[in-house]
């Protein structure tokens, strides 16, 4: 059977999908809400620092990485985790590799925001 949700429809759906992602990962997931509530943070705070536009999307572009990533890496988890309790090297894998990369995108916002920083304020 073809799929019925066209157009708007589909849009919408997809929109109730998303947010049910965000409420499940808000609720589960220390991480993500920790995240997030910094994100939130930081975003408040590079409207109120004297930057140019590409480096205040810079800014809020590197943080916003960090909480996508945080969403893959929790989605990868939720799916190892359904797969099988039991210790698996593939399994442990998957998760190191999605912690990585939350852990990179956190040292690239840092480092973005360390050197627009410096730049404005001690350069």
């Amino acid at each position: 059977m073809a799929n019925q949700n066209k157009g708007l429809t589909r849009i919408i759906k997809a929109g109730g999908y998303s947010y049910q992602g965000l409420r499940a990962a808000w609720i589960n997931e220390a991480a993500f809400r920790q995240e997030a509530i910094v994100t939130l943070i930081a975003i408040i705070l590079a409207f109120f620092i004297d930057v140019s536009v590409l480096e205040r999307i810079l800014l809020i572009g590197s943080v916003v990485l960090v909480v996508i990533l945080e969403l893959v890496n929790s989605a990868i988890e939720a799916v190892v985790d359904r797969i099988g309790t039991e210790r698996h090297e593939l399994s442990g894998r998957a998760k190191d590799m999605g912690s990585a990369a939350v852990l990179v995108a956190i040292i690239l916002g840092l480092f973005t925001w360390g050197t627009i920083l410096w730049h404005h304020f001690f350069a």
